[in-house]
């Protein structure tokens, strides 16, 4: 004879007792303080026709969860009795619920003693170090728990940048105590968090397609971005030099004066594009555009932006025109992109914003995009235009 797996069983309270420590309520007591035991769970037993027609599962199933309990183990769930009142078999006591009275109780069932130590533990240091990380500790205890081994080094990096929120050093100069900067680069997401909170920082909100790095939102020096060029001049070096890359920095200092400056994406069109006159290319910008700002020489020469025909290509043209009002657009008009259509692909995640800041053909095709007027996500790459098409386009500047 064997009881109804829809009767209540040891296995469903140490079940309901897990799941409440994965998903963190037992630990995040610890901090906050609540009172959650004792814990209480209704039994589902045999009712009156199945206590009759199974009498003998049903005394089994009796004799094993009270086995299972305090009265049978000595630590655990106790069993609350009723008696029930049957018309061929008499009286007969049930249990009709389980109570787990304390905490040790309930760890001890799932076996989570070690790891409630372990909590408890870093709970305390946290309080000591960084009380203002206590309310994240108790939303994700085990996210916590999952780096207890490393959690006074944590705090330490924590406690460093709390003392030196603008250092403006480089991470690798960063100087704690046992903690190498490996340590710190592996452990970026778990970190953004916990600083977040102690530099009461806003969440991070990037411009589209500009990533937020580490070291900008927490006062570290970033390694320099760099602006790559091509001097298309044949008759004009610089210092010897046609293919460039200078950090940003440098780049608005230099001594240049093109009669025309190209703007292109795809590092090979930079690459392949051919020779102008008094010309250069930039190109692998994509959002990054204000690392141009400070360049005010660009400002003499005519400026042209190449990019694909997609809702994200006017957006970045947009971007550029934030700083350089006058730039002019090369082959991203409605005559192009009808003229390729066998090479139309597929725009991932498109642009779904507004551009202020293109002309007016511009920006009817960007919406011709958008509303998916010519299918679903068209987007014209530029590297899949003939180059002898931008010769063509070249020739008429």
């Amino acid at each position: 004879m064997t009881a109804d797996p829809a009767w209540t069983g040891a296995e469903d309270v140490e079940a309901w007792l897990l799941k409440l420590w994965l998903n963190g309520r037992i630990a995040a007591a610890k901090v906050t303080g609540d009172a959650i035991f004792p814990l209480r769970l209704r039994v589902r037993g045999p009712d009156s026709p199945a206590l009759a027609a199974r009498f003998g599962d049903a005394q089994t199933w009796v004799c094993d969860l009270e086995a299972a309990s305090r009265t049978g183990r000595g630590f655990g769930f106790d069993l609350v009795w009723r008696e029930v009142r049957h018309r061929h078999l008499g009286r007969n006591r049930l249990p009709y619920e389980i109570v787990v009275a304390t905490e040790a109780d309930a760890l001890q069932l799932i076996r989570k003693q070690a790891d409630a130590r372990r909590f408890e533990a870093l709970a305390s240091a946290t309080a000591a170090a960084c009380p203002d990380l206590l309310p994240w500790l108790a939303r994700k205890p085990l996210l916590a728990l999952e780096h207890a081994a490393d959690w006074a080094h944590i705090l330490a990096v924590v406690a460093w940048f709390r003392e030196n929120p603008r250092s403006g050093l480089y991470l690798r100069q960063v100087d704690i105590a046992q903690i190498d900067t490996k340590f710190i680069e592996s452990r970026r997401g778990l970190l953004s968090e916990l600083l977040d909170i102690v530099l009461a920082r806003e969440p991070s909100r990037s411009a589209p397609g500009v990533a937020s790095t580490f070291e900008a939102r927490y006062g570290l020096r970033s390694k320099p971005a760099l602006v790559r060029f091509r001097l298309l001049d044949r008759q004009s070096t610089f210092a010897g030099l046609s293919d460039i890359s200078t950090p940003a920095e440098a780049f608005a200092h230099l001594d240049l004066n093109p009669r025309i400056v190209f703007i292109t994406e795809n590092e090979v069109n930079g690459l392949a594009f051919p020779q102008v006159s008094e010309a250069l290319v930039l190109f692998r910008l994509g959002y990054s555009l204000g690392l141009l700002a400070e360049a005010k020489w660009l400002r003499r020469s005519r400026i042209v932006y190449w990019g694909d025909i997609d809702t994200h290509g006017f957006a970045i043209l947009a971007r550029l025109r934030t700083y350089f009002p006058e730039a002019q657009s090369l082959l991203m008009d409605r005559a192009t992109l009808l003229a390729h259509r066998p090479l139309w692909v597929r725009e991932d995640q498109p642009f779904a914003g507004d551009l202020p800041c293109l002309f007016e053909a511009e920006r009817q095709l960007f919406e011709d995009l958008k509303l998916n007027r010519y299918g679903n996500h068209v987007r014209l790459e530029q590297e899949r235009i003939p180059y002898r098409r931008l010769m063509t386009a070249l020739a008429g500047l």
